[in-house]
């Protein structure tokens, strides 16, 4: 891949390549700055347009959160893709029905989801997204579709796992303190070494 695990422990570390959002050249494989929410979709939806244009054979891949659909860019993105029929463009939505500092239900309520990107004419998949089955399960059906877009609305929990923060807004770019590590892990089934080893690693 593009990243060592050596280089996965400089996460937000000031001057490092692994920002919270991604920046083209300071990190390792990234073609586009990251960091205003609503514009990914719209990229994407040229770079699919574009390797039509060019007769190129590649699929394009776009990320987005519920929290962005707040965004009238993404709305506007999604009765453009269908326009061009592009079934060269897959769009996973991380849907865990939070954002910064509240539920999408308190901020801007998006249900009927699907119905919505249904109604813009894209093709729609909706999965548990942490099943890793049901995720590849889900790409591979979205090549398959052939006229139109595919979105794969993934539902999850927003800090998955991690007691102190499943589900609550708490965990929004949170970084965990050494003690919050070390109970983490313990959690998940990691013995003492493993633990001392992940520590030693932090610092």
């Amino acid at each position: 891949g593009f990243l060592s695990e050596e280089l996965l422990w400089t996460l937000h570390k000031i001057e490092g390549p692994l920002q919270m959002h991604p920046e083209r050249g300071l990190c390792p494989g990234v073609e586009m700055s990251t960091g205003a929410l609503g514009q990914g979709l719209s990229a994407g939806i040229g770079m699919a347009l574009g390797a039509r244009i060019k007769g190129k054979d590649f699929r394009v891949y776009v990320l987005i959160g519920d929290g962005e659909m707040n965004e009238g860019q993404i709305w506007e993105a999604a009765m453009s893709a269908p326009k061009y029929k592009l079934d060269n463009l897959t769009v996973i939505a991380d849907y865990n029905k939070f954002s910064l500092t509240s539920s999408t239900t308190e901020t801007m309520p998006l249900e009927p989801l699907a119905d919505k990107w249904k109604a813009f004419g894209w093709n729609v998949l909706e999965i548990n997204g942490h099943k890793i089955s049901e995720v590849l399960s889900g790409l591979k059906e979205a090549k398959s579709c052939k006229g139109k877009p595919t979105i794969i609305i993934a539902n999850t929990f927003k800090g998955h796992d991690i007691p102190a923060y499943e589900n609550t807004a708490a965990s929004h770019s949170v970084t965990f303190t050494v003690d919050q590590v070390k109970e983490t892990l313990a959690y998940l089934g990691c013995n003492e070494t493993e633990i001392t080893e992940t520590i030693s690693k932090m610092k």
